[in-house]
């Protein structure tokens, strides 16, 4: 299928610096406001401010709930030995590239840096040095993406922009880039050289330093990029930021908190007033201080907290408080408090609301590993030979004429909440029973990590505790025997 052409005067480099400038400049006040700069104005002289950074924490607290647990399984397609050895091998693969990208860390990182910037993304690649699938996460903040009319699902092309020094340039890609004064772009105080990968399904292109290093075929076939929103916004391709509801709240909470501290501070050191007076000197606010006055004048101290007003303060604060935690979808509970004595039951109602949250993403999620997953499997068999999808066993290039297979994984997510374990093995139990669920699928539900090891091991001690038992048998009924004799 042939893709669009756009014909532009300009290079891709040259394009990219003026694409998508108003999401980039989101993308920097999201970030920036994750790291703590989240007061909107300037500060004025002597001002206190204080700030709370509670969108980290609830960020990486959502984070952690949506993660824990999840895992990928392959289902096969049949009943037949064939199909589950099958199952088997792609499971295997997925798990062994895994463990060489450190994919629980990566997944963890990408999905921290999505809920800042509203959108995260996987890159996989085939690393012919190393002999592996290598995955890795770009920074979004370097991706752009075309795609076909209002059809934002049919990506067309991506360009990806980083930054390297000379040097790297020349081991990651062979490329010598002129040393000259100026050269490239000055990134965290680095003079660093600009490298634009550009990828779709038939052509791939290298920039390096706004000159085109290298062009050709497209190796896999395929764009081998996977990018997702963190939360979808309707009918647009990039995604919404967890900090945009809670901004104005972060905001607010840190002004009432600096406001309430100053109150404090000066109600513990008390403003002297003095009244019909012209001048003053050596007037001291201390314990057992003596002040002279003139006739008619009069000197009191400053009470703040004098008729409950700090009270309207601390209301004010807690409001805050709830509104912050509402709008992000993450009670208090999750946090490990439990005022009211809750029980379990009403414990899972209060935390509802995440749990929905987190439901949302884990769709949005599902989609983007399985995609992962079917572009590991393609770009293995590409370099191995070796057929990974369901409904074909041959290897690649045999022609077995039958068609091609699918890539079946599913993703597997731990629970949110703590669970009833009793509960959950007496449910899997009678689904097993009535031939709802496989032994199988009652062990990922369970959380099994190797559930057709496990099973093995079980016939290994089922067959010897049978054996055992008919020795014993067989050595009771020799010792009748003898007995009768």
């Amino acid at each position: 299928m042939a893709r669009p052409s756009i014909s532009n005067p300009m290079t891709l480099p040259q394009q990219l610096a003026r694409r998508d400038v108003a999401r980039l400049q989101r993308y920097a006040e999201l970030l920036a406001f994750y790291q703590g700069e989240q007061w909107a104005a300037p500060g004025r002289r002597r001002e206190r401010r204080l700030t709370f950074n509670y969108a980290k924490s609830l960020i990486e607290k959502t984070a952690s709930y949506l993660i824990s647990g999840m895992r990928t399984v392959v289902d096969p397609e049949d009943g037949s030995p064939e199909a589950a050895e099958r199952a088997r091998r792609a499971e295997r693969a997925l798990q062994e590239v895994a463990d060489q990208n450190g994919l629980a860390q990566i997944d963890f990182d990408t999905e921290i840096d999505a809920a800042v910037l509203g959108d995260g993304a996987f890159k996989v690649t085939w690393d012919p040095l190393e002999r592996r699938v290598r995955v890795s996460a770009p920074d979004a903040q370097g991706l752009f993406v075309w795609w076909l009319g209002d059809d934002v699902s049919r990506v067309w092309r991506v360009a990806s922009r980083y930054y390297l020094a000379a040097d790297e340039v020349e081991l990651a890609f062979g490329v010598r880039v002129a040393a000259r004064r100026g050269a490239g772009a000055l990134v965290e105080g680095e003079r660093r050289v600009e490298a634009v990968e550009s990828w779709t399904a038939e052509t791939f292109e290298l920039w390096v330093d706004g000159a085109l290093a290298e062009e050709k075929a497209n190796p896999y076939g395929f764009i081998p990029f996977v990018i997702y929103p963190n939360l979808r916004e309707p009918k647009q391709f990039w995604g919404v930021s967890d900090i945009v509801p809670v901004r104005e709240s972060a905001r607010e909470l840190n002004r009432a908190l600096s406001q309430l501290s100053m109150i404090l501070e000066l109600s513990g050191n008390p403003i002297a007033v003095l009244e019909n007076v012209h001048e003053a000197q050596d007037i001291a606010v201390q314990p057992g201080a003596v002040w002279e006055l003139p006739e008619r004048a009069r000197a009191y101290l400053l009470d703040l907290l004098q008729g409950g007003g700090v009270q309207l303060h601390v209301d004010y604060v807690n409001l805050i408080y709830r509104t912050l935690h509402d709008l992000g979808e993450t009670p208090r509970t999750a946090f490990g408090e439990n005022r009211g004595g809750l029980s379990g039951v009403a414990l899972n109602l209060e935390l509802d609301p995440l749990l929905k949250k987190v439901q949302r993403k884990r769709l949005i999620r599902s989609a983007a590993y399985q995609k992962r997953n079917e572009l590991v499997l393609r770009i293995l068999e590409q370099q191995t030979g070796v057929s990974l999808r369901q409904g074909s066993g041959q290897a690649l290039g045999q022609g077995s004429g039958q068609a091609p297979g699918a890539y079946r994984t599913r993703i597997v997510w731990g629970a949110v909440v703590p669970e009833d374990r009793s509960r959950l093995v007496e449910d899997e139990r009678t689904l097993v029973a009535a031939g709802i669920h496989s032994r199988r699928r009652a062990a990922d539900e369970l959380g099994v990590a190797d559930p057709e090891g496990e099973f093995a091991r079980w016939l290994e001690e089922q067959s010897a505790v049978e054996s055992g038992g008919e020795r014993r048998e067989a050595g009771r009924a020799n010792g009748r025997a003898a007995v009768g004799r």
